[in-house]
């Protein structure tokens, strides 16, 4: 009998990405999934829908009951306060856990955390994904288990960097963070790939991996300026954003998110991850223990996503 994976936020970017590769392997997928989400991007796709959320202990032990695997994408990464951030990262870890080893056997867990945890004094966001990671590495037991730290992912079905890529191509380029900062990039089918590749192992000796698109040393603002302008065939303007005026609108936006009570992305948190001026990563564990290896470097990453007819 094929396996059965049990997948949370499959609606999601990354989860949605991952559920599509599922469909062409032996994997059978039982995936959780919020009443009112929206699953409309994902027709066609073959799954057990498990209706719903992290604070649900019942949901959760129905997701994970006979499952040989557990991978968990769905994450808070938007946020008012620190307790959003730490109910959903770190909470929602500890219940999907206590569900997953009460199982006999109990399956394997992958976390799909983030590299920000890396860094947990910058934000509430970057905390709370370390602490997940903390309680993965806590709770387990003998239960086969690991956490990937992404780098920035990107792709078909992103709302975060997207924007920033398509005023690049129109030939604006809003620099923000450290003159010299160097960040490393991930296209969201690898990291699909990647998470497939863990599975197929069974289990690694390694516990935390980050992951990236392969290219040393990652890249800088000028780098991906140069990469766009290739692509459009045209200069792309550079325009620094200051510091202290992305402070500012953080403020205002999180004034603002408590009168309307929506989630913001930029916030004072958000801010100090982008100052932070190094986020490069070393793949060299991941694929020494999984065989993986990244496919999509950013150029041609930017060729699939941007819409090069308009």
């Amino acid at each position: 009998m094929s396996p059965i994976i049990a997948l949370t936020g499959a609606t999601g970017f990354i989860g949605g990405a991952l559920i599509r590769r599922l469909q062409e392997t032996e994997w059978r997928v039982r995936a959780l999934a919020r009443p009112a989400s929206r699953r409309d991007h994902l027709s066609g796709v073959e799954a057990r829908w498990i209706e719903g959320d992290l604070e649900d202990p019942e949901s959760l032990r129905r997701l994970v009951r006979g499952a040989d695997a557990v991978v968990h994408c769905a994450g808070a990464v938007r946020g008012r306060t620190r307790n959003h951030f730490f109910r959903v990262n770190r909470d929602g870890v500890a219940r999907l856990l206590k569900a997953a080893v009460r199982e006999h056997p109990p399956p394997r867990f992958l976390l799909v955390s983030s590299l920000a945890a890396r860094e947990p004094h910058l934000s509430p966001y970057a905390a709370s994904k370390r602490a997940g990671e903390a309680v993965l590495a806590a709770g387990a037991g003998r239960m086969p288990w690991a956490a990937l730290r992404p780098s920035v992912v990107y792709g078909p079905g992103d709302r975060e960097v997207l924007p920033l890529f398509r005023s690049m191509y129109r030939g604006v380029a809003p620099v923000t963070g450290p003159p010299g900062a160097r960040f490393s990039m991930l296209y969201v089918d690898d990291l699909a790939g990647a998470i497939l590749k863990w599975l197929a192992r069974g289990g690694t000796r390694t516990r935390i991996f980050e992951v990236h698109d392969g290219t040393p040393g990652g890249y800088g603002w000028g780098d991906l300026i140069r990469i766009m302008a290739r692509l459009r065939g045209g200069p792309v303007r550079r325009i620094r954003v200051p510091a202290v005026f992305l402070s500012a609108a953080a403020a205002v936006n999180i004034a603002a998110a408590r009168i309307t009570g929506y989630d913001p992305m930029l916030t004072p948190g958000k801010v100090r991850e982008i100052g932070h001026p190094r986020w490069v990563c070393d793949n060299t564990p991941l694929i020494r223990e999984t065989g993986w290896s990244p496919r999509v470097r950013l150029e041609e990453g930017l060729r699939r996503v941007l819409d090069f007819r308009r």
